[in-house]
C-alpha cells in the first residue's frame, strides 16, 4: 500500500447474490451494492468486497437467538449504511456486537454506523489506540486536514481484550482469538456451531497481502494453527472470496516463498533494488495471477527484507495503566 494513496484508492489496492434462499431467509438481489452477500449456512453471512468499490475489505455477520454480531466495518460508511439495512432486511433482531479484526482504515471506517445503531464495537486492545494513530501513516506526509479529521473521527471500540473473548447471541457462541501476523493486534472470529472462521487480514485468497505492519514468522504459525484446527472449516478472509483450509495453506505457502527467496538474495548480498529486481519474477512464476501482484509483490519484498534484516517498523502497543 503506498502512502500517497487517497482514502478511495489506498483501501481498492488491499482488496483487489448468489442463491435465491438460505435457511429460510431470502438473499438480497445483486445490484449497486459494494459486496456480494454469501450465505454460509446456519445464519452466517460472509459479505465480500466487490474489488474497487467503496467496500475495500471483506465483512460478514453472524445472527443468533437475540441478535447480530458484525465482523469489521468497510472503509466506508456508505457501505456500512447499505450492509445495515441488508441485515434488518433479513432479521429484525438487533445488532449488539461489531468485532474489529485489526485497526486499518479499510475494516473500521463503518464503526459508527453500527454503533449508532446501538452495537458494542471490540477489538484486540491495541485496536482502539492504532485506529487514530496508526492509519494516518496510509496518507503518508502530505495528508490533508479532510483526511486526518477522517481518522480522527473513526469511532474506536467501546470493549477490548487481550487474548480474546466469548460472546453469547442468546445460547449462540460467537468466539474470538487473537492471533499474531499482520498488525500486532489480529483477532480470528469462529463460529463454533457453523464451522466458520473470520480471520481478518491474517489470510488473503488469491491476492498478495498488505504486509506493511506484518511479521511474517509469526503470520506462518498463526496459519498453519488455523488450518491444523479447522480442517473442513469455511474461512471469510479479509479480501477475496470465501475459501478452504487448502486455500489458507496456499497463502502461506506464498509468504513461505517470500521469505525463502529473500533470504536467498540476502545471502547473495543483495540490497536494495537490486534485491527487490531478484526476487520477484520467481515469484511471478507461481503467483503472478494472484491479485494485485503487480502493486504489493515489490512491497512484500522490501517489507520482508527489512524484517528479516531487524529493521522494519511496526506498531509499537500503547502502555496501559
Amino acid at each position: 500500500m503506498r502512502n500517497q494513496t487517497s482514502k478511495l484508492g489506498f483501501a481498492a489496492l488491499l482488496v483487489c447474490a448468489t442463491a435465491a434462499f438460505a435457511q429460510g431467509r431470502q438473499v438480497p438481489a445483486p445490484g449497486a451494492l459494494p459486496y456480494t452477500l454469501k450465505p454460509l449456512g446456519h445464519d452466517v453471512w460472509a459479505a465480500i468486497a466487490v474489488p474497487g468499490s467503496k467496500a475495500g475489505s471483506n465483512s460478514g455477520f453472524v445472527i443468533g437467538d437475540d441478535g447480530v454480531s458484525v465482523i469489521d466495518t468497510f472503509q466506508d460508511a456508505g457501505a456500512a449504511r447499505a450492509l445495515l439495512g441488508e441485515i434488518r432486511n433479513i432479521t429484525k433482531l438487533p445488532v449488539k456486537f461489531v468485532i474489529n479484526t485489526h485497526y486499518h482504515i479499510d475494516h473500521v471506517t463503518g464503526n459508527g454506523v453500527f454503533a449508532e445503531a446501538g452495537a458494542i464495537i471490540f477489538a484486540q486492545r491495541n485496536v482502539r489506540d492504532w485506529i487514530h494513530t496508526e492509519n494516518l501513516k496510509f496518507f503518508g506526509a502530505a495528508i490533508t486536514p479532510a483526511q486526518k479529521a477522517l481518522v480522527e473521527g473513526f469511532v474506536s471500540p467501546d470493549a477490548v481484550y487481550d487474548d480474546g473473548v466469548d460472546l453469547y447471541l442468546g445460547s449462540r457462541r460467537v468466539k474470538v482469538r487473537v492471533y499474531p501476523g499482520h498488525t500486532g493486534g489480529d483477532s480470528v472470529v469462529f463460529i463454533p456451531d457453523a464451522n466458520v472462521v473470520f480471520t481478518g487480514d491474517l489470510f488473503w485468497r488469491h491476492s498478495l497481502p498488505n504486509t506493511i505492519d506484518a511479521s511474517t514468522a509469526p503470520l506462518m504459525k498463526t496459519l498453519a494453527t488455523l488450518t491444523a484446527e479447522n480442517p473442513s472449516a469455511q474461512f471469510v478472509p479479509g479480501h477475496g472470496d470465501v475459501g478452504s483450509a487448502q486455500d489458507v495453506d496456499a497463502f502461506r505457502g506464498y509468504i513461505g516463498a517470500v521469505r525463502e527467496a529473500v533470504s536467498a538474495a540476502q545471502a547473495q548480498g543483495k540490497t536494495g533494488d537490486a534485491l527487490v529486481e531478484a526476487v520477484v519474477p520467481a515469484l511471478k512464476e507461481k503467483y503472478g495471477e494472484w491479485g494485485i501482484f503487480e502493486r504489493f509483490a515489490p512491497r512484500n519484498v522490501r517489507d520482508t527484507d527489512a524484517e528479516l534484516r531487524g529493521t522494519k517498523r511496526i506498531p509499537n502497543p500503547a502502555e496501559h495503566n
